[in-house]
């Protein structure tokens, strides 16, 4: 069964950081495609960043330049580094994935089948 559970979130001040991270289990890691959602209240949810089998690498372009995805396939975890906070990027934040590679569309939500419950990100 897979599952994974974020930690990370937070209050912080606009300007600040945080690092997400997401760990997974249940299924073999290096062969997924991984990402960061995040959904705000009232909100459409985002495809905010999302890291391929192959380490290729997208990102939204309302946080592109200021957050990092990345992944450590020796521990099984995912991590989202968030530097120059703003108000707007308050929401909740979910760890997603799914078998194989993405190859496109790595921000769309129908992508990926499988999610984790969310950490929520709060920026005052």
């Amino acid at each position: 069964q897979v599952q994974l559970v974020e930690s990370g979130g937070g209050l912080v001040q606009p300007g600040g950081s945080l690092r997400l991270s997401c760990a997974a289990s249940g299924y073999t890691y290096s062969s997924y495609c991984m990402g960061w959602f995040r959904q705000a209240p009232g909100k459409k949810r985002e495809g905010v960043a999302a890291i391929d089998r192959d380490g290729y690498k997208a990102y939204a372009g309302s946080v592109r330049g200021r957050f990092t995805v990345s992944k450590d396939n020796a521990n099984g975890t995912l991590y989202l580094q968030m530097n120059s906070l703003r108000p707007e990027d308050t929401a909740m934040y979910y760890c997603v994935a799914r078998a194989g590679y993405c190859l496109s569309s790595r921000l769309s939500a129908q992508k990926y089948n499988f999610w984790g419950q969310g950490t929520q990100v709060t920026v005052s």
